[in-house]
Protein backbone atom coordinates (compact mmCIF):
# COMPACT_ATOMS: atom_id res chain seq x y z
CA UNK A 1 0.00 0.00 0.00
CA UNK A 2 1.75 3.32 -1.53
CA UNK A 3 1.98 5.79 1.87
CA UNK A 4 0.11 9.22 1.55
CA UNK A 5 2.22 11.91 2.61
CA UNK A 6 0.57 14.73 5.04
CA UNK A 7 1.47 17.52 6.68
CA UNK A 8 -0.45 19.11 9.98
CA UNK A 9 -0.90 22.94 10.33
CA UNK A 10 -2.32 23.82 13.42
CA UNK A 11 -1.38 26.55 16.23
CA UNK A 12 -2.38 25.30 19.14
CA UNK A 13 0.36 22.99 20.70
CA UNK A 14 -2.17 20.47 22.34
CA UNK A 15 -4.24 19.81 19.41
CA UNK A 16 -1.17 19.94 17.54
CA UNK A 17 0.66 16.91 19.36
CA UNK A 18 -3.10 14.96 19.65
CA UNK A 19 -2.86 14.88 15.61
CA UNK A 20 0.48 14.17 15.35
CA UNK A 21 0.44 10.68 17.86
CA UNK A 22 -2.65 10.09 15.92
CA UNK A 23 -1.06 10.05 12.65
CA UNK A 24 1.74 8.25 14.04
CA UNK A 25 -0.38 5.30 14.47
CA UNK A 26 -1.50 4.65 11.20
CA UNK A 27 0.90 2.96 8.89
CA UNK A 28 0.01 4.53 5.29
CA UNK A 29 0.39 7.68 6.33
CA UNK A 30 3.94 9.55 6.04
CA UNK A 31 3.96 12.72 8.39
CA UNK A 32 6.28 15.33 6.36
CA UNK A 33 6.36 18.00 8.54
CA UNK A 34 3.80 19.98 11.51
CA UNK A 35 3.48 24.12 11.29
CA UNK A 36 2.30 26.36 13.83
CA UNK A 37 1.30 28.38 10.71
CA UNK A 38 -0.57 28.56 7.56
CA UNK A 39 1.97 31.04 6.20
CA UNK A 40 4.93 28.94 7.20
CA UNK A 41 3.64 26.00 5.37
CA UNK A 42 3.00 27.52 1.62
CA UNK A 43 6.56 26.35 0.18
CA UNK A 44 5.87 23.04 0.57
CA UNK A 45 2.25 22.92 -0.19
CA UNK A 46 3.08 24.95 -3.22
CA UNK A 47 5.30 21.61 -4.21
CA UNK A 48 2.48 19.65 -5.22
CA UNK A 49 4.05 16.80 -2.85
CA UNK A 50 1.67 16.95 -0.20
CA UNK A 51 -1.54 14.39 -0.58
CA UNK A 52 -3.25 14.68 2.24
CA UNK A 53 -3.07 18.16 4.85
CA UNK A 54 -4.54 18.42 8.63
CA UNK A 55 -5.59 22.12 8.45
CA UNK A 56 -7.21 24.06 11.86
CA UNK A 57 -9.46 27.20 10.73
CA UNK A 58 -8.87 29.74 13.09
CA UNK A 59 -4.82 31.12 13.15
CA UNK A 60 -3.35 34.41 12.97
CA UNK A 61 -2.19 35.86 10.16
CA UNK A 62 -3.47 33.67 7.47
CA UNK A 63 -6.64 31.01 8.33
CA UNK A 64 -7.70 27.80 6.66
CA UNK A 65 -10.31 28.77 4.76
CA UNK A 66 -8.13 31.77 3.28
CA UNK A 67 -5.17 29.30 2.97
CA UNK A 68 -7.48 26.84 0.77
CA UNK A 69 -8.83 29.72 -1.02
CA UNK A 70 -5.07 30.84 -1.63
CA UNK A 71 -4.15 27.52 -3.26
CA UNK A 72 -4.62 26.99 -6.95
CA UNK A 73 -4.41 23.14 -6.21
CA UNK A 74 -4.80 22.12 -2.38
CA UNK A 75 -4.02 18.40 -1.53
CA UNK A 76 -6.89 16.64 -0.05
CA UNK A 77 -7.91 18.37 3.19
CA UNK A 78 -9.39 17.65 6.78
CA UNK A 79 -10.33 20.52 8.73
CA UNK A 80 -9.67 20.18 12.29
CA UNK A 81 -11.54 22.77 14.66
CA UNK A 82 -13.30 23.77 17.89
CA UNK A 83 -15.94 25.62 15.34
CA UNK A 84 -18.69 24.65 14.09
CA UNK A 85 -20.27 27.93 12.44
CA UNK A 86 -17.83 26.67 9.23
CA UNK A 87 -18.75 23.56 8.04
CA UNK A 88 -20.73 24.34 5.23
CA UNK A 89 -18.15 27.01 3.68
CA UNK A 90 -15.29 24.35 4.42
CA UNK A 91 -18.12 21.69 2.83
CA UNK A 92 -18.57 23.91 -0.12
CA UNK A 93 -14.78 23.89 -1.17
CA UNK A 94 -14.77 20.12 -1.17
CA UNK A 95 -12.73 19.29 2.03
CA UNK A 96 -12.94 15.38 3.18
CA UNK A 97 -13.68 15.80 6.58
CA UNK A 98 -14.39 18.08 9.20
CA UNK A 99 -13.87 17.03 12.74
CA UNK A 100 -14.43 19.03 15.78
CA UNK A 101 -12.34 19.17 18.56
CA UNK A 102 -12.18 17.34 20.97
CA UNK A 103 -11.98 14.21 18.52
CA UNK A 104 -11.29 10.33 19.15
CA UNK A 105 -9.03 8.44 17.71
CA UNK A 106 -11.76 6.26 15.96
CA UNK A 107 -13.47 9.86 14.41
CA UNK A 108 -10.25 10.43 13.13
CA UNK A 109 -9.26 7.37 11.37
CA UNK A 110 -12.71 7.26 9.92
CA UNK A 111 -11.55 10.69 8.21
CA UNK A 112 -8.32 9.33 7.00
CA UNK A 113 -9.74 6.45 5.57
CA UNK A 114 -12.21 8.37 3.76
CA UNK A 115 -9.41 10.72 2.19
CA UNK A 116 -7.37 7.47 1.05
CA UNK A 117 -10.14 6.29 -0.80
CA UNK A 118 -10.69 9.68 -2.28
CA UNK A 119 -6.50 9.86 -3.24
CA UNK A 120 -5.96 5.65 -3.80
CA UNK A 121 -8.12 4.75 -6.54
CA UNK A 122 -9.76 1.26 -5.32
CA UNK A 123 -7.73 -1.87 -6.42
CA UNK A 124 -10.87 -3.58 -7.61
CA UNK A 125 -11.28 -1.21 -9.96
CA UNK A 126 -8.03 -2.10 -12.08
CA UNK A 127 -7.99 -4.43 -14.69
CA UNK A 128 -6.60 -7.70 -13.90
CA UNK A 129 -5.05 -7.89 -17.68
CA UNK A 130 -5.16 -6.16 -20.44
CA UNK A 131 -5.19 -7.52 -24.86
CA UNK A 132 -1.82 -5.82 -26.26
CA UNK A 133 -1.56 -5.69 -30.48
CA UNK A 134 1.02 -8.27 -31.64
CA UNK A 135 1.87 -8.16 -35.42
CA UNK A 136 -0.52 -11.24 -35.88
CA UNK A 137 -2.90 -10.96 -32.56
CA UNK A 138 -3.86 -9.67 -29.40
CA UNK A 139 -2.26 -11.23 -26.79
CA UNK A 140 -3.59 -11.51 -23.42
CA UNK A 141 -1.44 -10.72 -20.18
CA UNK A 142 -1.99 -10.58 -16.46
CA UNK A 143 -1.32 -7.08 -15.39
CA UNK A 144 0.59 -9.19 -12.46
CA UNK A 145 2.64 -10.84 -14.82
CA UNK A 146 4.65 -7.87 -16.20
CA UNK A 147 7.78 -7.09 -15.05
CA UNK A 148 9.02 -4.00 -16.60
CA UNK A 149 8.55 -2.83 -20.64
CA UNK A 150 11.59 -1.65 -22.65
CA UNK A 151 11.64 0.25 -26.27
CA UNK A 152 12.78 -2.08 -29.08
CA UNK A 153 13.07 0.58 -32.30
CA UNK A 154 9.74 0.34 -33.67
CA UNK A 155 8.05 -1.68 -31.07
CA UNK A 156 7.96 -2.32 -27.37
CA UNK A 157 9.29 -5.73 -25.69
CA UNK A 158 7.11 -6.90 -22.31
CA UNK A 159 8.86 -8.38 -19.90
CA UNK A 160 6.83 -10.96 -18.00
CA UNK A 161 7.69 -13.40 -15.41
CA UNK A 162 7.60 -16.33 -18.01
CA UNK A 163 8.23 -14.73 -21.44
CA UNK A 164 8.00 -11.82 -23.48
CA UNK A 165 6.09 -10.20 -25.92
CA UNK A 166 6.38 -7.73 -28.92
CA UNK A 167 3.78 -4.88 -29.03
CA UNK A 168 3.37 -2.32 -31.45
CA UNK A 169 1.59 0.29 -29.10
CA UNK A 170 3.88 3.25 -28.62
CA UNK A 171 4.66 4.34 -24.82
CA UNK A 172 2.22 6.89 -25.10
CA UNK A 173 -0.37 4.30 -25.78
CA UNK A 174 0.84 1.85 -23.12
CA UNK A 175 0.94 4.06 -20.63
CA UNK A 176 -3.01 5.57 -21.50
CA UNK A 177 -4.00 1.83 -20.58
CA UNK A 178 -2.07 0.89 -17.86
CA UNK A 179 -2.96 1.73 -14.61
CA UNK A 180 -0.56 4.36 -12.98
CA UNK A 181 -0.86 3.40 -9.65
CA UNK A 182 0.85 -0.35 -10.67
CA UNK A 183 3.00 0.74 -13.37
CA UNK A 184 5.75 4.01 -13.78
CA UNK A 185 7.62 5.54 -16.98
CA UNK A 186 11.02 5.68 -15.41
CA UNK A 187 12.78 6.18 -18.75
CA UNK A 188 12.14 7.59 -21.92
CA UNK A 189 12.66 3.82 -23.09
CA UNK A 190 11.49 2.12 -19.77
CA UNK A 191 8.28 1.47 -18.06
CA UNK A 192 8.34 -0.75 -14.62
CA UNK A 193 6.01 -2.75 -12.66
CA UNK A 194 6.76 -1.14 -8.86
CA UNK A 195 5.82 -4.01 -7.26
CA UNK A 196 8.54 -5.94 -9.26
CA UNK A 197 10.84 -3.31 -8.11
CA UNK A 198 13.85 -4.82 -5.30
CA UNK A 199 15.97 -2.04 -5.21
CA UNK A 200 17.09 0.79 -6.06
CA UNK A 201 20.56 1.57 -6.38
CA UNK A 202 21.51 5.52 -7.24
CA UNK A 203 19.59 6.11 -10.30
CA UNK A 204 19.29 2.20 -11.56
CA UNK A 205 15.93 0.41 -10.43
CA UNK A 206 16.99 -3.68 -9.63
CA UNK A 207 14.65 -5.58 -11.13
CA UNK A 208 15.65 -9.77 -11.51
CA UNK A 209 18.88 -9.61 -13.20
CA UNK A 210 18.06 -6.47 -14.91
CA UNK A 211 19.17 -3.09 -14.21
CA UNK A 212 17.00 -0.11 -15.46
CA UNK A 213 17.95 3.56 -15.81
CA UNK A 214 15.60 6.37 -14.21
CA UNK A 215 15.97 9.39 -16.13
CA UNK A 216 16.42 13.02 -14.74
CA UNK A 217 13.23 13.52 -16.63
CA UNK A 218 10.89 11.09 -14.86
CA UNK A 219 12.46 10.76 -11.89
CA UNK A 220 10.98 13.02 -9.25
CA UNK A 221 7.84 11.18 -10.18
CA UNK A 222 9.49 7.56 -9.86
CA UNK A 223 9.82 8.44 -5.92
CA UNK A 224 7.05 10.45 -5.39
CA UNK A 225 4.95 7.07 -6.88
CA UNK A 226 7.44 4.39 -5.30
CA UNK A 227 7.09 6.70 -1.61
Amino acid sequence: MKQLSCIIIEDEPLAMLRTKEYVQQIPFLRLLQTYDSALKALPVLQGNEVDLLFLDIQMEGLTGIQLLQALPQPPRVILTTAYEQFALKAFEMEVVDYLLKPYSFERFLSAVLKAQKWIQPSLKNIPGYLFFKTAYRLEKINLEDILFIEGARDYRKIYCIKDKLLTSETFGDLEERLPSSVFCRVHKSFIVSLSKIEAVEGDRILIGKERIPVSETYRKAFYKALL
